[in-house]
């Protein structure tokens, strides 16, 4: 199974942090959000994996090479500038993914959850992990049933952590190139083919400066010496 992880979002929220530096790039604990992906998805036992680009995305690509270091293959998915949003961006790498399933990943969170547990995640068309809701997104956005499907619900809702794993007909059809993830899981939902699970691990959507540091302080703390 092959993996990608979007890194083409120009992370406006970081403020002058993204102004000469891609946020994938902005570091946590003495490494680059991205690399800390990648280093996890080669932990879980993928091999391929592909990265979108867009904003400053010649720095991504200088940073990570072809994977070798790392015991993963690279290959980059570019986008035009203003990139495609993360549905166009996930289309627009599907050359690459192949016909089977893969899992998607964002760049810019931090989650020990065990991506390896992806490889078997086989039921409907997609699978996605959900979190409890965090402080600035009380709200989450989607509900679990008891049968591990994803519903649209009222209450009792939890947060899409931003990984997952998706079979490439829920990209193909797509007639717009610049579409939001987001709106490929609804139409799951609505045709009942998306399924979740979930994750009450740790798990930060680095989004802000603050979130960063506060992530940076935690990492180094458990640093040894």
């Amino acid at each position: 199974m092959k993996a990608m992880i979007l890194a083409a979002g120009r992370g406006e929220r970081m403020g002058v942090l993204t102004g000469r530096v891609p946020k994938p790039l902005l570091e946590a604990g003495g490494r680059p959000l991205i690399e800390h992906q990648v280093l996890r998805l080669a932990g879980a036992g993928f091999r391929d994996v592909v990265v979108n680009l867009a904003w400053l995305g010649d720095m991504i690509a200088a940073r990570l090479g072809d994977g070798s270091r790392y015991g993963v293959r690279i290959r980059y998915s570019r986008e035009p500038e203003g990139a495609l949003d993360t549905g166009g961006g996930i289309r627009n790498a599907l050359p690459l993914l192949g016909d089977d399933r893969f899992i998607v990943v964002n760049s810019d969170v931090w989650s020990d959850c065990p991506f390896e547990a992806l490889h078997d995640a086989r039921a409907g068309d997609a699978h996605v992990v959900l979190v409890d809701n965090p402080a600035h997104h009380r709200g989450g956005d989607f509900g679990l049933a008891s049968d591990g499907k994803v519903i649209e619900a009222e209450g009792n809702r939890l947060t899409f952590s931003g990984i997952g794993c998706y079979h490439p007909r829920l990209f193909g059809a797509r007639r717009s190139e610049r579409f939001p993830l987001v709106s490929v899981l609804r139409d799951a939902i609505e045709a009942g083919t998306l399924y979740g699970e979930h994750h009450r691990g740790e798990w930060v959507d680095v989004g802000t400066p603050d979130r960063l540091e506060a992530l940076d302080r935690r990492l180094r703390a458990r640093r040894p010496g």
